[in-house]
């Protein structure tokens, strides 16, 4: 099934992969690295690092909206993918550039525009040139490729802190190379099909109003996801706690690589599982996986034992993220579909922004354990909002 499954899947979907991960390698070897770079070079507050991250995250999210809608207008992805992701390619060298703290948030926050604007087309563009049937498999290897990038990029600074001596400038030069790379693969190698309404010379016609025929069932994912994503504030704070329980700063990027093989180990398993009907229980599973993983996080007072959290979170991202795109993708129209997946994002956005800033207020005042338990109880309250509407719907 597996192997059929694979052999099944578009060209397209599979050079998307490749981009995501070389973006991404690029961009986790910045990000695994930026909270300890700003806290200990340039002396910023835990909470300022709480609010840096919501505010790049929801801005990207937002802009997730806007571009999404207008690939639903335009009847036209791909020049929108390709400027998301060419505009954070010219980010990177920012970050080794950068002289203060205003500076790494001017390149974050473009960073997270150009990821933004990508995010929804891109998703879309995907439901687009992929059967109905094997959508879950599609969402789950590009998540799967993406997330592969999230482990080459904190292994790449764990090898470039120990060569260059710890030297973050240094190292985030070594971003800029896969950043261009993906731009370079996404021109030449992903091809958009031809609409029918362009075949037929046909005008587009979708306009905001239109978000009216988004059905119930729909509306029930983003909000759950939203619940979901309160639950599940920025992972600068699993560095952070790695830092905490005193882990030598050159392996703290180790964190992330582990919680991205996990992630990346599930994320297409997940997606062929979901494919047979079984969404439901992906939810549930990757719920309480969260729950566990904020609890191992709260007690945490070993390095061990935070590896160990942060693998779980690992299993959680892995078997909800993928199927939430699908779930979109499924319940959204057919000519709404950038449009679903923008608001999709923007709800998200909305609740990493809140999660991110309330995070970063409580590690402050009251430290990770009473930060961790709170990401449980948001966690929890979610799986029992999905337990209680599946008893309903039987």
């Amino acid at each position: 099934m597996k192997v059929s499954a694979v052999s099944s899947l578009p060209a397209s979907v599979w050079t998307l992969g490749i981009v995501s991960l070389l973006m991404d390698t690029s961009s986790e070897l910045i990000h695994s690295l930026l909270p300890l770079f700003l806290v200990t070079t340039l002396g910023a507050s835990t909470f300022a690092v709480g609010i840096i991250e919501g505010i790049a995250e929801a801005t990207a999210m937002i802009t997730k909206l806007f571009s999404g809608y207008l690939s639903d207008y335009a009847r036209r992805r791909k020049p929108l993918v390709v400027l998301g992701y060419g505009l954070a390619a010219l980010t990177k060298p920012i970050f080794p550039l950068a002289s203060s703290f205003g500076w790494v948030v001017f390149a974050r926050f473009l960073d997270r525009v150009g990821k933004g604007i990508r995010g929804a087309p891109r998703d879309a563009l995907i439901a687009d040139i992929t059967p109905p049937d094997l959508r879950g498999a599609s969402y789950g290897l590009r998540q799967a490729l993406d997330t592969v990038g999230a482990v080459a990029g904190p292994l790449l600074a764990i090898g470039a802190m120990l060569w260059l001596a710890d030297n973050f400038r240094l190292v985030f030069w070594v971003a800029v190379v896969p950043a261009f790379a993906a731009v370079s693969v996404l021109v030449l190698g992903v091809r958009e099909p031809e609409r029918a309404e362009q075949a037929a010379g046909a005008k587009p016609r979708i306009s905001l109003a239109h978000c009216k025929r988004l059905p119930a069932s729909y509306w029930w994912v983003v909000t759950l996801a939203g619940v979901m994503t309160l639950a599940r504030f920025s992972e600068a704070f699993l560095v952070l706690r790695a830092q905490s329980v005193h882990m030598v700063t050159a392996w703290i990027p180790l964190v992330m690589a582990l919680m991205s093989v996990v992630y990346a180990a599930v994320a297409f398993p997940a997606g062929l599982f979901a494919d047979r009907g079984h969404q439901r229980a992906l939810l549930s599973g990757g719920l309480l996986a969260l729950v566990a993983a904020d609890l191992i996080l709260a007690g945490a007072a070993s390095v061990p034992l935070v590896l160990a959290g942060t693998a779980v979170w690992g299993l959680h991202m892995g078997l909800t993220q993928g199927l939430l795109s699908a779930l979109v993708a499924e319940t959204a129209p057919a000519d709404l579909r950038g449009t679903a997946f923008g608001l999709f994002n923007l709800m998200s956005g909305v609740a990493l922004l809140a999660a991110s800033v309330l995070a970063g207020w409580l590690w402050d005042g009251y430290g990770p354990t009473v930060t961790f338990v709170a990401s449980a109880i948001f966690a929890a309250i979610a799986w029992m909002g999905l337990l209680a509407r599946t008893t309903r719907s039987r």
